[in-house]
Order: structure tokens, then sequence, then C-alpha cells
């Protein structure tokens, strides 16, 4: 049984919808102290003997938290893109017991995850709508699947710079002798959107390529083929209809 458009459309809908949502809930954590969002975050570390650190920190996208009795995030005032910078204003503003290897380019890396995780929601949002359309057209299937495709590609770039920078935060926070770890599950949603939208990409296209003629001539061939095969019939109705007369009269 072949598949069908509509059948495509609907799963590519229902993986663009899981990114989406795992995307918002990413980018929301830190943002206020409700649940779910106050179970989210990048990169926690042992920021105890720090001047202005809790004992323990969290970074997420919105501020750096403390760690409540529950295990879960009690964060304050937050603004976005907030960056991976220990030493930096933003974060404590001081040097003292702070690993000596976090010189500042972390924070580029940090604060550029905001605006590339913004564009790739932004056409996500577009791709989820248009994928109303992928159901029924095949043109509809297309922009989809390019809008998906830009999604994901700043998806991967959003996802591939958190990685590359609370891994080696990680990695500097143990080299000086404190315990730190990555959020599981922030990292579990970013990475799991990125194969959503992938998979919402593949199946958009392919609902596009379905019900293409498959019999060898393209859409012109078959136009031209059409009209000669009309030619032809008129035209044979024509000598029918010439012989009729010639045999009464």
């Amino acid at each position: 049984m072949p598949i069908s458009r509509v059948f495509l459309g609907f799963l590519g809908l229902f993986f663009m919808a899981g990114s989406i949502l795992l995307i918002f809930l990413t980018l929301l954590g830190g943002a206020n102290n409700s649940t779910p969002l106050n179970e989210i975050y990048f990169f926690q570390a042992d920021t105890s003997g720090i001047p202005g650190a809790p004992p323990v920190s969290r970074w997420t996208f919105w501020t750096v938290c403390s760690v409540r009795p529950d295990g879960r995030n009690h964060c304050g005032t937050s603004h976005p893109a907030f960056p991976l910078d220990p030493p930096g204003k933003d974060n404590f503003h001081t040097h003292v017991n702070i690993p000596h290897k976090f010189l500042g380019h972390y924070y580029l890396m940090t604060r550029f995850m905001f605006p590339f995780i913004l564009i790739g929601l932004f056409f996500a949002v577009l791709s989820l709508f248009t994928g109303l359309l992928s159901m029924c057209t095949r043109i509809g299937s297309y922009i989809s699947a390019l809008f998906a495709y830009i999604s994901l590609t700043f998806q991967t770039i959003t996802t591939c710079l958190m990685t590359a920078a609370f891994v080696e935060g990680r990695r500097n926070f143990h080299q000086a002798h404190r315990s730190a770890k990555l959020g599981v599950k922030a990292f579990a949603f970013m990475w799991t959107a990125v194969a959503c939208l992938f998979l919402s990409c593949v199946l958009y296209w392919i609902g596009g390529a379905v019900g293409r003629k498959d019999d060898g001539y393209t859409g012109r061939e078959q136009r031209r083929r059409g009209f000669f095969s009309s030619a032809r019939s008129n035209s044979v109705k024509s000598q029918k209809k010439e012989r009729e007369a010639t045999q009464y009269a």
C-alpha cells in the first residue's frame, strides 16, 4: 500500500510539534521558579567559597540559580542570553576561587546560543503552520521542508555551541577539583529536538515527492502526448465523416 501525503504530512507535523515543545521547555528553563521550568538547567558546579556565589550554582538561558533542598532551581532576577562567564560581571564578578581557564571565550559561545535558538524556533513555528498544507499539496510539503531545514540548521548550531561550552566548563571545574555536571534534561531536550527536526524535514520532503508519475514521461511530455492523441482522434473522426459523405454522394 503506498504511503499517502496526508500520512507523511501528519508525521512531519507530529515531530515538528514535539521539537517546538522541547525547545520551548529548554528556552524557558530558569525564567521562573515554576514546575517544570525549575528542573531544567545546562550546567551545575560547586561554587562554594566564591564571593557572591551560592554553594552550588546552575546556569540557564536566563540566570545563574542556586539549588533548593528539594533539588530544584531557585532563580532570582533574570535577563535573556545569560552567559557562562563566572569571573564576569554578569555572573559573580570576581576571580577569587574561579577556575583559571575561564578566560571569556565561553562568553560569546553561550551568548550567541540565545539568538540562534530564537531564529530556529521562529522557522520551526512557520513550518508547523505550513505543515497543515503539506497534507494536501506538494508545494506545501516542500515549503514546510525548507522551513524545517532552516530551523534544523540553527537548532544544530545552538546545540553544538551549548555542548562545547558547558562540557569545557565542566572540565575546567573538575581540573580545579570542584564537582560539576551537565543538566541531563536540557541536553536531552536539545538533542532530541534536533532529531525531531531532522525527521520532520525528511518526512515533509518525501511527502512532496509522493504522487509523481512513474510512467517514464515528464509532465510536459504527458501534456504533449495528450495533445497529439487528441489531434489524432480528431483527424480520424474527420476522415471517417469524409468517407461517409463520399459514400452517400
